[in-house]
């Protein structure tokens, strides 16, 4: 009989890489941004959030770093949630990153799309 190695989870290794690859982490971020303003992919985005701040620090030390309950956190970062500016920025804040912002115009030409609407 063939014995069982310990398995991880998906997401047990998706917060180690985070974790460890800032570069990936940065960009998982930028993915998680750019989808927040459609609704069809806000909820990915808003777990992508949150798997960002568990593997910075956890959703206890954001909470606390953003004066709010870790309970408000998790409703705020969940596939319904509706996080505030101050949630955002605590994220960022775990990461030591800054918020910023780019015209249409900028992220049209840096991608070759259009973001001015989405499809039907």
């Amino acid at each position: 009989m063939r014995k069982l190695t310990a398995a991880v989870s998906h997401h047990e290794r998706e917060i180690e890489e985070l974790r460890t690859d800032r570069a990936f982490a940065l960009e998982y971020l930028k993915a998680a941004f750019e989808s927040l303003s459609n609704p069809e992919e806000r909820g990915g985005s808003l777990l992508m959030l949150r798997a960002l701040a568990e593997a910075y620090g956890g959703l206890g030390a954001v909470a606390a770093q953003a004066g709010i309950s870790r309970e408000s956190l998790y409703r705020s970062l969940s596939p319904k949630g509706n996080p505030t500016l101050k949630t955002l920025i605590a994220v960022l804040n775990t990461l030591n990153l800054r918020l910023s912002v780019k015209s249409s115009e900028e992220v049209e030409a840096a991608s070759g799309q259009t973001t001015t609407g989405y499809a039907a």
